[in-house]
């Protein structure tokens, strides 16, 4: 059989098989031949053996293979995700755009296709969104909704279905809520904002995949506040700020970094408002961590 790891809990695998779910342990030669094993893991499974006599298993299958990946996340752990939805709030907390270059930057590394996913838009006036129009530009699919009024929900399902998506973001935005109103039944723990930090509590425990009545399968994750940049070279970077790529190639300097390189057509892009500021900006603090870290190396 084959099927998909859903959940890891107290020792056990719990796999979907088709319309099913199998607590599973997995052979320990499996285990030190593969390494880590991640929830969204496409393994091959057997039935758990029940010696005559004994008593029954405490298990109903057994590991026997684990496929190679498509995809692989770090942070979030996660495998085979195909599609990563980007969850900020508009509004308590604030988003932190810096923050949320770096969940672009780890989906880029990872090969995952981004969605930007704005939440609690019930709460603020829309003369406030200014930031919106910074990330317009970069293409990225963008939906903006409210979990508490319903606002672009079925919007937000029509992007999930077929897909294997993780909710990424920081504590306090709404992720739980969020699958909440998807998944009405889920009923999932939601935090309460601590009046002291403005802050979410960390309500999710652990990763887990659960099918959507629309179709497809979304990782709830547990919130974070910092967002490590992936291994990357200084080169690579540009490539993750999509609004520069037009404009890159009327730069001098075939491996320009648009910083400190004369005749920059992305710099010219900047300051004739065509490119963000704040992006560029944000770009231009994490080239100087990527380039410290290469140097590490």
């Amino acid at each position: 059989m084959r099927g998909t790891i859903i959940k890891a809990y107290g020792g056990f695998f719990f796999v979907r098989v088709a319309d099913r779910v199998l607590r599973c342990k997995i052979r320990g030669r499996i285990r030190k031949h593969y390494g880590q094993v991640l929830v969204g893991d496409e393994v091959g499974l057997e039935f758990a053996a029940c010696p005559a006599g004994a008593a029954a298993s405490a298990h109903d299958g057994v590991i026997t293979d684990i496929y190679p990946r498509s995809s692989e996340l770090t942070r979030p752990p996660v495998a085979n995700v195909n599609q990563a939805v980007i969850i900020f709030s508009v509004d308590h907390p604030k988003p932190n755009t810096v923050l949320l270059d770096r969940f672009l930057l780890q989906a880029y590394k990872a090969g995952i296709d981004p969605v930007l996913c704005f939440n609690k838009m019930d709460l603020i006036d829309f003369g406030d969104l200014d930031f919106f129009k910074d990330y317009e530009p970069a293409g990225y699919p963008m939906v903006k909704i409210s979990a508490k009024s319903g606002q672009n929900i079925e919007l937000l399902r029509q992007l999930l279905k077929e897909k294997i998506s993780v909710l990424a973001g920081p504590s306090g935005v709404g992720k739980s809520s969020l699958l909440n109103a998807l998944e009405p039944g889920l009923q999932l723990k939601t935090g309460d904002i601590s009046q002291k930090l403005k802050r979410g509590r960390h309500t999710t425990r652990h990763v887990e995949l659960m099918p959507l009545a629309g179709g497809g399968m979304v990782a709830d994750t547990p919130g974070f506040s910092s967002m490590y940049l992936p291994a990357m070279r200084k080169e690579e970077l540009s490539a993750c700020y999509p609004e520069f790529i037009d404009y890159s190639a009327g730069c001098r300097f075939s491996g320009c970094l648009h910083h400190r390189e004369p005749d920059c057509a992305v710099k010219e892009a900047v300051a004739e408002g065509l490119i963000s500021i704040l992006r560029y900006q944000q770009y231009t603090m994490l080239l100087q961590e990527v380039t410290e870290a290469e140097r590490r190396y």
